[in-house]
């Protein structure tokens, strides 16, 4: 979730009930240039009292991960993740990520450096498998349950179909019955209902929401409360949505600065948006348009104000 499980958006999901918040992906890398980026990522929530902090890490080599291991301890971090799962070429192209599910003996090498390196528990994110004619989770979780790590989290998919077709929710159960340690089942889950098929089908511990809390950081709490009671909670009004809109978008201004901030706030402000209203009206999507090309803080918080009204709910 580079670029956008931002300490803005963890803030407010953790606010809404959210057990546990994961930061944006860092690489050993980034942490051991001491890169900006790589810091505005590792900076904490602020509610360090309502949710773990997870610091998720991508790397190829056991020096640089111990390194960045300790930094993220040192952070502030709850537990320590390492992304054995990432599709994207950037980064498998380095040989981390998912690229490391087709080399187990470096994937181990890596889990025991880290586990060495740090204090707090440590985690593994991992996809099926590199393709379907490898599908080695649950020999790459059973490695990492026997260097230490605490929890498993499997993506239903392969690396090969990136985000494509649908996650394999059943296929996660292989993984389960391998381990001891808890499993997060990820891929998919698009609301409460969602998340508890999760959890009949892959017979995991959790489960872990990604992509479809952008524009709705409400979400993962909403999914808490409906596991552990059987109800979905009411939905925010469109004022409350405008409110944590206006949240995130200051959050992002005080961390990264006017321009910077508004510019890493367009695909939030646009989710927001988007989430909101099943068929926007012509206004709407011209309001929306302008929202995402606004070139000041000033006329962002304006159209945010102008979205999200009562005139805007009624029409919707």
């Amino acid at each position: 979730m580079a670029g956008v499980t931002d300490p803005a958006m963890r803030r407010i999901a953790e606010r809404y009930g959210a057990s546990v918040t994961v930061s944006e992906m860092i690489t050993a890398a980034g942490v051991a240039r001491g890169d900006r980026e790589t810091a505005l990522r590792l900076a904490a929530s602020d509610n360090t009292n309502l949710a773990p902090r997870v610091i998720q890490i991508a790397a190829r080599d056991p020096i640089e991960i111990a390194a960045a291991a300790r930094h993220a301890e040192e952070a502030g971090a709850d537990w320590v993740d390492i992304n054995m799962g990432c599709p994207c070429k950037r980064v498998t192209g380095g040989l981390a990520g998912a690229a490391l599910m087709r080399d187990l003996d470096q994937a181990t090498a890596l889990i025991a450096a880290a586990r060495a390196a740090i204090r707090v528990p440590l985690s593994v994110k991992m996809r099926l498998g590199w393709d379907d004619a490898s599908r080695n989770a649950p020999e790459l979780a059973r490695r990492a349950e026997s260097e230490g790590a605490s929890l498993i989290t499997v993506h239903g998919r392969t690396r090969q179909q990136f985000y494509t077709g649908r996650a394999d929710w059943a296929a996660i159960a292989s993984v389960k019955r391998t381990v001891s340690i808890p499993v997060v089942a990820n891929g998919d889950c698009q609301s409460p209902e969602d998340a508890a098929q999760m959890l009949e089908l892959s017979g995991a511990d959790a489960v872990m929401v990604g992509r479809a809390a952008q524009g709705r950081p409400w979400l993962v709490g909403d999914i808490a409360h409906h596991l552990a009671t059987g109800r979905r909670r009411p939905q925010p009004s469109l004022t409350e949505r405008g409110a944590v809109a206006r949240e995130h978008l200051d959050g992002l201004l005080s961390q990264m600065g006017a321009g910077a901030g508004l510019r890493h706030a367009r695909k939030h402000l646009a989710s927001y948006v988007d989430e909101a209203f099943e068929a926007a009206s012509a206004e709407v999507a011209a309001l929306r348009r302008a929202l995402v090309t606004a070139d000041s803080p000033e006329g962002a918080f304006r159209l945010i104000d102008a979205i999200f009204t009562d005139t805007q709910e009624a029409a919707a």
